[in-house]
């Protein structure tokens, strides 16, 4: 039985008061939800208070970038034996605003899976088209080409100990979102492509979808045989907000 997962991505937004106030709220609203795993991906100056707060619950957390780098002289960066120390789970890795605005392509993309891995922590690999690619209906070659670098660089196999999150850049932020079909087609081409490589993996794999998805999208799109569940950003950011879109996926 696959994994379903919820993820928060906190992105750059929140400080020690407003962390305290948002993670009482979700260990109090998650309190007995058993069938899903959650977890939140926060910056890195609050690994540890999140440890802190959250290594007694059944929420994991995580970081949402890392360096390929494992030492030297890389001023402001971050490595992944950094984020053990705070004994991380999972690491965000290729999300689309790293990919555009800090220029990662997908051979970087691929370097950092590969490290996440090697530390011994869980990748949530984000793939996903821009509006302008998906009108000129080249969505899928995108995304083949994205999971590709990632293939040829640590293999198949290397995808049952990683999570493939998929975000249609159109959808991120901006308040539009695929409809569930939409999603499961892309959803189900992501799956295709793995079994076509191994059919245990992509039995095993968890995609999760991550595009604006909010408490009243939330059931719809997590009703579809090929979505696990979300990676959540703005509504990561409000406790009843991520609580409801948990409860969601545990239905």
């Amino acid at each position: 039985m696959r994994k379903k997962l919820v993820a928060g991505n906190w992105k750059m937004y929140g400080s020690l008061n407003e962390n305290k106030q948002l993670l009482d709220g979700i260990i109090t609203g998650l309190n007995g939800l058993c069938n899903t795993h959650t977890a939140v991906c926060v910056p890195y100056p609050y690994l540890s208070s999140v440890q802190n707060a959250l290594q007694d619950t059944q929420i994991a957390w995580g970081a949402q970038n890392v360096s390929q780098y494992e030492k030297g002289a890389y001023t402001g960066e971050v490595s992944v034996s950094m984020l053990n120390d705070f004994k991380c789970d999972y690491v965000i890795v290729g999300h689309s605003e790293r990919r555009a605005i800090f220029g990662e392509d997908n051979n970087i993309v691929a370097e950092k899976y590969v490290k996440i891995q090697e530390a011994g922590m869980i990748p949530i690999l984000c793939v996903g088209e821009t509006l302008e690619q998906r009108e000129s209906g080249i969505t899928e070659q995108i995304i083949k080409e994205q999971l590709a670098a990632v293939i040829k660089r640590a293999g198949i196999i290397s995808l049952s100990k990683a999570i493939i999150a998929y975000e249609p850049v159109w959808a991120i932020g901006t308040g539009k979102t695929a409809s569930p079909e939409q999603a499961q087609d892309v959803h189900a081409f992501i799956r295709k492509g793995i079994a076509d490589q191994d059919m245990g993996v992509a039995k095993e794999l968890t995609i999760l979808y991550g595009g604006s998805v909010k408490p009243n999208n939330a059931s719809e799109l997590f009703k579809m045989p090929d979505i696990d569940g979300g990676l959540i950003g703005g509504a990561s950011l409000v406790a009843s907000d991520f609580v409801a879109i948990c409860r969601a996926m545990n239905i």
